[in-house]
């Protein structure tokens, strides 16, 4: 069964094909890019707190973090709307079709659904919160202190990048059957192996950045200057 049947018996044409591009479009640009962006520069935390702090956490303009929030916040919500409608609207088929592209159509969805909490706790804990209760962003000692010694965090961290690295990779193939720009089955099998790639690369620079804040969670450094951001905070330490 070709990937176009199998996407055509799970997903009733239930979204004008306009929302269906805009959906799509906004996923890659300016999603994806931020993404790619985003685990970019948080890899500075292989070079320490203070370098990580100075690529993810400051911005050259005050103004340039509150655009950035909405140029980012405005499309995934569409993103996220978008795809709630289309997750509604299939009924899973792949007992009566257990092809390799129906698998990949439904742990698509699978991925966006654990994306909206995964991203939600992610957004709230490590950018909003921070700034909104304390007064400022997250500082790197307390982030890596709870990626080494708080396991739920490092769980669900590391469950959150594997679906996001599967989510945009597959999600970058739909994106092209959807704008024509993969229109027969021989195009779309000579993708797969870049889709797998791209999967590949996103899932090794996410699971870097947490074995590099793992690590530097451990250190004396880190700890104490943790313990030090807690006592400003009011927060009894747990260590």
């Amino acid at each position: 069964m070709s990937t176009q049947a199998a996407a055509a018996t799970a997903i009733p044409q239930k979204t004008p094909l306009l929302q269906s591009r805009l959906g799509s479009f906004l996923a890659v640009v300016p999603l994806s890019i931020w993404v790619v962006n985003h685990l970019w520069d948080n890899l500075a935390a292989f070079s320490g707190g203070t370098a990580w702090q100075t690529a993810v956490t400051q911005y050259t303009h005050p103004y340039a973090q509150a655009l950035t929030f909405i140029i980012v916040m405005l499309p995934l919500l569409f993103h996220t709307g978008w795809g709630l409608v289309r997750i509604l609207s299939f009924k899973p088929n792949n007992l009566a079709y257990p092809y390799y592209s129906n698998l990949k159509y439904i742990v698509q969805r699978v991925a966006g659904l654990a994306l909206i909490g995964f991203l939600g706790a992610h957004i709230w804990l490590a950018f909003l919160q921070p700034r909104l209760v304390y007064g400022g962003a997250e500082p790197f000692a307390a982030i890596a202190y709870e990626m080494r010694w708080h396991a739920p965090t490092i769980i669900v961290y590391t469950l959150g990048v594997l679906g996001t690295a599967y989510h945009l990779a597959n999600g970058l193939q739909g994106f092209a059957m959807g704008w024509g720009l993969l229109a027969s089955e021989r195009s779309m099998r000579r993708f797969e192996p870049w889709s797998i790639v791209i999967f590949l690369v996103l899932l090794g620079m996410g699971w870097g950045v947490l074995f590099a804040m793992y690590k530097a969670g451990g250190t004396q450094e880190v700890m104490q200057e943790r313990a030090r951001i807690m006592q400003e905070r009011g927060v009894q330490a747990d260590h």
